[in-house]
């Protein structure tokens, strides 16, 4: 989640929806600027016992992040206390209940993000192993109920915490026991946006079967493939969902505006400190209305801090956001930026993705969406089929698009290979949970713990 550092007292109010807008347009970008901002999770446990550490202790998460210092990256502070790092590799940021994030820079090719990826992990490996701590790659703590999971010490998570149980079941789930890989990419008009947003958005529910990797919960099976993905079906409908306007003839930035208004909000930042709105309007706002803060009307970050608080399968704010996958190792963090950058950075693999997936109905979509944290790749298509069906086909369209790129390394290879772990999906049949599942079932013998071993 986003990281708020300072509050700008030259902060422009909000006069005209020209502003509202303005953060898509700025997002803007010719070709040859698009980049590539990956984003991963990873569940912090001690190694003594397996325990997800608290903030403050002894060789906990304030220390894993000071700890960082040694690798140049530098503190930001939030009511005295260290939130996240940031340095030229991005940013890394504590989540709910101290999973660790890893927001990365804008990169021009995969080469680079793997690169980045790299470095980070043989940092905090290098501290964990001074600190007595690991790391797992999964879409959810296998074994670990709420009440044993720490809070972190950050503003806006005390507000969602409070309203989360209000608007839905499973939310204080997603916040504190989830982790996730995520790809920030960009568009270079409005047209480009509005059907990298569609594609990209019908064929998530694909990126969710292939990278789902959270078959457990409270230490046995869920009975789900991402269970991960499923809570998001009941956090909040208000924030979250397949955005079936962005399918509608006329979208565009002003009809994502006219939904984004409709959100709730969380909060609003204001001297350093979170100011609880949650559920309050940001169309009384404003008007000067917003009962947290009464008279007083809206900046242009305020704004932008509330394009961060929705959590549709995709989320457009200057860039647009591919949010479907579970969390994973090394190699699959890689995979999920070369799957989206494939499909959608060159225009003839775009449009061979579109016209897969253009003739699929809303009901049919949302039926998909539902089906998959289950199914996986056993999910049924709109029309007919599975998943299965397709999924090779959009691996070969985004290999296509990763050549067409001609992004080379210094041993001459092309970004090609960083689907490989999605090309073993296909071929095996199986996807990563259900990997898992075979082992809890046969080498583990049910020993749960065992899966610690797939620590990074």
């Amino acid at each position: 989640m986003s990281t708020r550092q300072v509050s700008d007292s030259n902060d422009p109010v909000i006069e005209s929806r020209d502003q509202l807008i303005a953060p898509m347009i700025k997002g803007e970008k010719p070709r040859e600027r698009w980049r590539i901002g990956t984003e991963h999770e990873k569940l912090v446990f001690k190694r003594s016992d397996h325990h997800a550490p608290s903030y403050d202790e002894p060789g906990g998460i304030r220390d894993l992040l000071l700890a960082l210092k040694d690798f140049g990256w530098k503190e930001v502070l939030e009511g005295g206390n260290v939130i996240a790092m940031s340095g030229s590799d991005g940013a890394v940021s504590l989540e709910p209940a101290g999973q660790l994030e890893l927001s990365g820079a804008p990169l021009d090719n995969l080469h680079q993000t793997c690169d980045e990826t790299g470095r980070h992990l043989d940092q905090v490996k290098a501290i964990g192993e001074r600190t007595g701590t690991a790391f797992l790659g999964l879409g959810m703590w296998p074994d670990k109920a709420r009440a044993d999971l720490p809070i972190m010490p950050k503003g806006r998570y005390e507000i969602m915490l409070r309203h989360m149980p209000r608007v839905g079941n499973l939310g204080l789930d997603m916040m504190l026991r989830t982790c996730t890989i995520q790809v920030n990419l960009d568009y270079g008009s409005e047209a480009d946006m509005v059907q990298k947003f569609r594609t990209s958005l019908a064929l998530q529910p694909l990126a969710t079967a292939l990278f789902a990797n959270s078959p457990f919960t409270d230490g046995k099976p869920n009975g789900f493939l991402s269970y991960r993905s499923h809570i998001w079906t009941d956090t909040d409908p208000h924030r979250t969902g397949m955005l079936g306007f962005v399918f509608e003839d006329g979208f565009g930035y002003d009809r994502y505006v006219e939904y984004m208004l409709d959100v709730p909000m969380y909060f609003v930042f204001r001297d350093g400190k979170y100011i609880d709105a949650a559920g309050q309007s940001f169309r009384d706002f404003l008007k000067g209305e917003l009962p947290a803060l009464p008279g007083e009307l809206p900046t242009e970050s305020d704004w932008v801090d509330h394009l961060s608080t929705a959590f549709p399968e995709v989320r457009l704010k200057s860039f647009l956001e591919m949010r479907g996958a579970d969390g994973g190792p090394w190699s699959r963090i890689c995979a999920l930026p070369a799957l989206w950058v494939g499909l959608l950075y060159d225009q003839g693999a775009l449009d061979a993705a579109w016209d897969l997936v253009k003739d699929w109905d809303m009901d049919g979509r949302e039926a998909l969406r539902a089906a998959v944290p289950k199914l996986g790749l056993d999910a049924p298509l709109p029309g007919g089929g599975t998943l299965r069906d397709i999924a090779g086909q959009v691996l070969d369209i985004s290999r296509s698009g990763l050549s067409a790129r001609g992004r080379i390394n210094g041993v001459g290879d092309n970004e090609t290979g960083f689907l490989a772990p999605l090309d073993e999906v296909v071929r095996s049949g199986k996807v990563p949970a259900q990997v898992l599942l075979d082992k809890y079932h046969g080498e583990w013998g049910g020993d749960l713990s065992r899966v610690y071993e797939e620590a990074f």
